[in-house]
């Protein structure tokens, strides 16, 4: 199936995590505490015992709830998460040249992900591919600048790794930036976004960097995003959004293109929402874990049955529905014209034939075989330190 390229032709993955809550399944296997939102304050989120999976989509350009799901991997009590992120988009970008998505000489794979992700550690593991990375930042976070050409001082001592400091919270540590743009929306207003170029971030041995403790860590370079828009939908208060690219030397036409595609990186949301809510992906009671792995990729196939019905579904809207063109249905109108579809389309399969249910356990008798019940949360924990690092791996 082709994919949705941007208007220059380039592939646009943007990678999230969506949990199965299974509060109330002790007896199912590899539940994780999931991070769930609370109403209002965030004082009120919630740690729900579920399935947390990993999904990778591309995403479409213009205002769309459509993507294209690519994967999903399942995070379990003993993985790290960004250890599977990495592994994760290697095996889609891989499976893309395969499948001669991508081709040498075609521009490179963007990927978007929220601040939940190490961006850095993900364009580190992923420099030899032709990806470029962009995430989001959280708003109490520092950059670093250059350290300059060396100095030599009386006492002489190693030269320095690391120039000046920026704050995102202190504007008067903000150096001149390299580029300014600004772009007239018409959901958000003016839109402006100022970048600075070869900021890199101070990296410790800790987390995924645990395992390079025996050499000196890497200055990762990248391009430093400000935006700032006028306005946001509700009258909310528009709040400034940091982002951070793996790439240099960017253009204004750069700057423009990597906030504008993190933006449709929310298309993934209405997906989740679909997949939940009128596909069915959380409706089942499964029990086992890798029951819950075919099931979700059975959605999977479904949401691509939905993709390729697209052009051909018609507008069976309701009474309070506006009119739409077909190929601008959403995918939850597209499923309501899905019947008119299937009479007519090929049947690989046989019609299922009748059968009766099994007997079951007779009426009156107990269960002496009672499932086994598992704990929630990890089983392996990372550890705080390097020297607890090295003793773990003896």
């Amino acid at each position: 199936m082709p994919l949705p390229k941007a208007a220059d032709g380039r592939i646009v993955l943007a990678v999230d995590v969506s949990n199965w809550l299974r509060p109330d399944a002790p007896t199912s296997d590899d539940r994780l505490f999931c991070h769930v939102y609370g109403r209002g304050d965030r004082k009120t989120d919630q740690f729900v015992p579920g399935w947390p999976y990993s999904f990778v989509a591309a995403l479409e350009t213009g205002r769309t709830s459509w993507v294209a799901l690519l994967d999903a991997v399942r995070l379990g009590p003993a993985d790290d998460a960004t250890a599977v992120t990495a592994a994760q988009l290697r095996d889609v970008v891989e499976r893309l040249k395969q499948a001669e998505q991508w081709q040498p000489g075609d521009p490179e794979i963007l990927i978007m992900m929220d601040s939940g992700y190490d961006v850095a550690y993900l364009s580190h593991a992923l420099v030899d591919l032709p990806v470029v990375l962009v995430g989001r930042l959280r708003s109490d976070r520092v950059m670093l600048r250059d350290a300059g050409p060396a100095r030599s001082t009386p006492k002489g001592g190693r030269p320095r790794r690391h120039g000046g400091v920026l704050t995102f919270a202190k504007p008067e540590s903000w150096h001149q930036p390299e580029v300014t743009t600004v772009t007239d929306t018409t959901r958000y207003g003016t839109a402006e976004a100022i970048a600075w170029d070869r900021m890199h971030p101070r990296l410790t041995h800790r987390g995924p960097w645990l395992d390079h403790a025996e050499e000196e860590l890497p200055i990762l370079h990248g391009t430093l995003v400000r935006l700032k828009v006028e306005r946001l939908p509700g009258d909310r208060n528009p709040k400034p959004v940091w982002l951070w690219c793996s790439a240099t030397a960017a253009t204004g036409a750069d700057v423009d293109r990597w906030w504008q595609s993190f933006l449709r990186r929310f298309d993934l949301e209405h997906t989740f929402r679909l997949m939940k809510q009128t596909l069915g992906w959380t409706a089942p009671k499964i029990r086992h874990a890798d029951s819950a792995d075919l099931w979700t990729w059975l959605v999977i196939a479904a949401h691509a049955q939905l993709r390729l019905a697209r052009p051909l579904t018609e507008d069976l809207r309701r009474p309070w529905e506006r009119p739409t063109e077909p190929r601008r249905l959403t995918p939850a109108r597209v499923r309501r014209g899905f019947r008119n579809i299937r009479p007519t389309t090929a049947r690989p399969a046989a019609a299922p034939k009748s059968s009766r249910p099994g007997p079951g356990r007779p009426p009156g008798s107990k269960n002496k075989q009672r499932a086994t019940r598992h704990d929630v949360g990890k089983t392996v924990k990372r550890a705080e330190s390097i020297k607890e690092h090295q003793a773990r791996r003896g």
